[in-house]
């Protein structure tokens, strides 16, 4: 399968750094698809005993799929490895996947008799509630030896459980960029996070970095971080963000992007992703942030986790949008500026884009 398709219409964000010998793949993730059913537009949250009805529903593939969705609608040549179900959710976030985002899963497998994992989550009142069912799929025998080559992987740490493949791809050359989740044992001693000495980038939010630092404060957190990562990056949420490279010595904090947030799900991996793609692309440091922090704002506009991921197309909508305000504030354009640089020319789609299709099995467009 090589690459897999490349998605239409696409900027390439690193078209000026590839060179022969470069590896296939930009980035490598693996994890757990779920198809996610969301329902939208619920008055409030369902009460006990009756019946409720949402005005909007979407379907799209979940889990690790809203990360790799994100990374391969910036540009970047993604790779993922997961398990599929042969029931028809499965066949429908394969297809998804490969076919609608351009996305490499020749490291991925089909799972005869196992179905797929399901999240249904319901939007409401700026809130949102979610249930899931699942199984984990049988271990595949032979267990893969190795990632594939490729630039750069996304992880997620497991306080006290190392991923051998972490190890083995940062030994390959590839430069790994980690979050973690919240530490159900109460631990939070980062000694638990085996994997992060092989890790170029840590990605936590304020909260999860002052826990695992023992600071008060999510600016000494991130520079407390930064002994023991190249890259530390804390999320602040409506704060914006603020990242310390300890190699350099430099330092940066980007204010959010003020928008009406209709759902947060899969932001923290739209920010993971732009930040991917600026470091990759090899911009500095506070333009990565600020890149991050916008594809972070516009995918929280959108419903659900992988389809609100931005492409370059509502980037480009974006951006020129904020400079045809008059009252525009001088200072805040100046730090988009470098996307004058990156976002396509001529007619872009309209933005917000809808990507939610009601139900699973429609052919054609949705």
């Amino acid at each position: 399968m090589g690459d897999g398709p490349h998605h239409p219409s696409q900027v390439d964000p690193l078209a000026a750094l590839r060179a022969p010998g470069d590896p296939p793949r930009d980035v490598y993730l693996t994890g757990t698809v779920f198809l996610d059913i969301i329902f939208t537009g619920l008055e409030s949250a369902p009460v006990r005993g009756t019946e409720s009805w949402a005005r909007g529903m979407g379907s799209s593939p979940g889990g690790v799929a809203n990360m790799a969705t994100a990374l391969a609608r910036l540009g970047l040549k993604t790779s993922l490895a997961a398990a599929f179900g042969d029931d028809h959710y499965g066949e429908y976030c394969w297809d998804e996947l490969e076919q609608g985002e351009g996305i490499d899963l020749s490291p991925s497998r089909r799972v005869p008799g196992w179905h797929s994992p399901v999240t249904v989550s319901m939007a409401y009142e700026g809130e949102r509630t979610m249930v899931s069912h699942g199984h984990e799929p049988p271990p595949e025998q032979p267990a893969p030896a190795c990632p594939p080559r490729a630039r750069a992987a996304v992880a997620s740490l497991t306080p006290g459980r190392p991923a051998p493949w972490i190890a083995e791809a940062a030994k390959r050359g590839t430069r790994v960029f980690a979050d973690v989740g919240w530490d159900d044992t109460g631990a939070w001693d980062l000694a638990g996070l085996a994997d992060l000495e092989h890790c170029e980038a840590f990605l936590p939010n304020a909260e999860e970095a002052m826990r695992y630092t023992g600071t008060d404060c999510p600016r000494a957190a991130a520079h407390a971080l930064s002994a023991h990562v190249p890259l530390a990056v804390v999320t602040l949420g409506a704060e914006g963000a603020y990242a310390v490279d300890g190699r350099t010595g430099d330092s940066a904090a980007v204010p959010a992007i003020a928008v009406e947030a209709l759902d947060p799900t899969g932001a923290g991996d739209v920010f993971v992703a732009g930040f991917v793609t600026g470091t990759l692309a090899e911009w500095p440091l506070a333009d990565r942030l600020a890149f991050a922090g916008l594809t972070a704002a516009l995918s929280v506009q959108e419903f659900g986790g992988s389809l609100s991921a931005p492409g370059w197309s509502e980037v480009a909508a974006w951006w020129r949008r904020v400079q045809s305000y008059e009252d525009q504030d001088p200072a805040a354009l100046t730090r988009y500026a470098f996307l004058d640089r990156l976002v396509p020319e001529g007619r872009v789609e309209p933005w917000p884009r809808r990507r939610a299709v009601p139900t699973i099995g429609f052919r054609g467009s949705a």
